[in-house]
């Protein structure tokens, strides 16, 4: 009988935190992640960046169906960025959202900024889990 009371003791502890963490991860809502990577030409000015980064941040006040939105320069030091340099996550709520964002006319004047000093860009979109 304490064998038994044990061994439901031992399922209760092991099973209930991770329904709890279970639930709470679900009731956290998911966004859908645009997570883009620049490489700029190598004779982009300093400025000409600049410029690309302050417009691309400009997008969050200029089309409501964005989230979030946060930036950064790699400074990985394992050296595997292949030329890449600055980092953009643009979260939706929706992929009704995203898709408003990318024919958006704003998005589409950025990238008219962004063109002439761009040489690459990865783009991957993911949900959150």
């Amino acid at each position: 009988m304490m064998k038994m009371l044990l061994c439901f003791l031992f399922a209760a502890f092991v099973t209930l935190p991770a329904q709890a963490a279970e639930k709470k991860a679900e009731s956290k809502p998911r966004l859908l992640r645009h997570v883009v990577l620049f490489k700029f030409k190598a004779d982009a000015k300093p400025v000409e960046v600049e410029k690309v980064v302050a417009a691309f941040g400009d997008l969050k006040k200029k089309i409501p169906q964005i989230a979030s939105y946060e930036w950064g320069v790699n400074n990985s030091p394992e050296n595997l960025n292949k030329g890449f340099t600055h980092c953009f996550f643009v979260s939706f709520k929706s992929e009704k959202d995203r898709d408003a964002y990318l024919p958006h006319p704003e998005h589409k004047a950025f990238v008219g900024v962004l063109k002439p000093v761009l040489e690459e860009a990865f783009v991957l979109d993911y949900w959150t889990n």
